[in-house]
């Protein structure tokens, strides 16, 4: 069935984006993680140990010196997430102390399935392992954390790219531990180390979000973006950074259709004869979007014009040539009358990149008469008199 198309008013499409489900809408966004690494890296190694399992995370986490971070031993295999029959420990490779779970020190604290540094130092860059283990299980899990001066911050920024002219947002990332169910915390914005005012039309952030929404996108709005969030652990604050490095895209435009045939506004046809004429629509080669064609009779649907299907659609159909997309849609008269001669007829087709119309005018072809020309006549020698005629139509 036919989706329901305006006859009256054909609107050109507006380019929208919604290349990443998991970002809204006001922004297309594609978020990868640190350094342009899209995932983690996972690898399973021979235990030294009388371990079952060891499995090693090979992406790092990144930390800002003086920063909070959170290592959370990862879950493996069918075990829980914090499966209280397991006995879980964290070690620093190289380092003989052993971190137990519920352990509270000076700047280390365990809590269920995870580690927190509060706050980093360089010299906790390094590989952290975390043990899960009873009497018959053991398994391993091995991450690195990188810990990098505050001078370097751009050099783990978080890539993230938005469309020209659009209106949308900035996504503040990797702040789940922090926030948990705080619904009231507060971000500061930073473009290029210059704090930008959200009195301003163009940016706004919302206390409780993660997110700072810009509106319209420029190509001057590319550059690097810092969020800066005050966290508070047992009466002590902390400041949480993240950078970002937004970089604007050019929304790709679709190509318009071209009505290649009709390519003339008047056809010509006999009362009572049938007659077929083609709306043919060039796409292209490298164009794959949908383009919808169709024809109206005075502004109106054929279908509705003609619910007799003497004047019909044809089916839509495709070509190929010399690697050319066409599609074609025949306006089919079964006999024309004379109320054809005195109707619009016009082919539309449209896709996200806009419309064009072809309009079409039905003339009557009239029947030329025959018309007998006597040019003269002669004589034979038999006594007989010839007429020479010329029939002219």
């Amino acid at each position: 069935m036919r989706s329901y198309r305006s006859p009256y008013v054909i609107p050109d499409f507006s380019l929208s984006c919604f290349l990443w489900k998991v970002v809204p809408r006001l922004l297309c966004i594609f978020s990868a993680n640190m350094l342009n690494i899209s995932a983690f890296r996972i690898h399973r190694v021979e235990s030294a140990d009388d371990c079952q399992d060891h499995t090693l995370y090979s992406w790092p986490t990144f930390v800002l010196e003086g920063e909070p971070t959170v290592l959370k031993c990862l879950q493996y295999k069918n075990t829980k997430s914090f499966d209280l029959s397991l006995n879980l420990t964290w070690k620093k490779k190289g380092s003989s102390t052993i971190i137990p779970a519920g352990f509270k020190g000076p700047r280390i604290t365990s809590q269920d399935d995870a580690v927190w540094l509060l706050p980093t130092i360089l010299q906790d860059s390094g590989e952290y392992i975390c043990t899960r283990r009873n009497s018959s299980y053991c398994a391993k899990v091995s991450m690195h954390l990188k810990v990098v001066k505050r001078n370097e911050t751009n050099n783990i920024s978080y890539p993230q790219k938005a469309f020209l002219l659009s209106s949308g947002k900035i996504v503040c990332p990797n702040l789940e531990n922090f926030i948990q169910n705080n619904t009231n915390y507060e971000l500061k914005w930073y473009k290029d180390s210059i704090h930008l005012n959200m009195d301003n039309k163009k940016f706004a952030a919302l206390n409780g979000t993660n997110y700072l929404l810009i509106n319209p996108i420029s190509m001057n709005d590319s550059g690097y973006y810092t969020c800066e969030m005050t966290f508070e652990f047992e009466k002590e604050q902390y400041t949480i950074t993240r950078t970002i490095q937004l970089q604007i895209l050019e929304q790709r435009r679709k190509n318009v259709p071209v009505i290649v045939n009709p390519d003339e506004e008047i056809t010509s046809a006999a009362l009572g004869s049938q007659l077929i004429i083609p709306c043919r629509v060039f796409i292209g080669a490298n164009n794959h979007s949908d383009v919808d064609v169709w024809w109206l009779a005075n502004n109106s649907y054929i279908q509705n014009i003609y619910p007799d299907r003497r004047v019909k659609e044809g089916e839509t159909g495709q070509f190929v040539e010399n690697n050319n997309r066409s599609v074609e849609v025949q306006l089919i008269f079964d006999s024309i009358t004379e109320a054809d001669f005195h109707t619009d007829f016009r082919c539309v087709a449209q896709n996200g990149g806009g419309n064009r119309v072809q309009t079409v005018t039905v003339k009557e072809k009239k029947e030329r008469p025959r018309v007998v020309l006597v040019l003269g006549s002669y004589s034979c020698g038999s006594g007989y008199s010839h007429h020479r005629r010329s029939v002219l139509e």
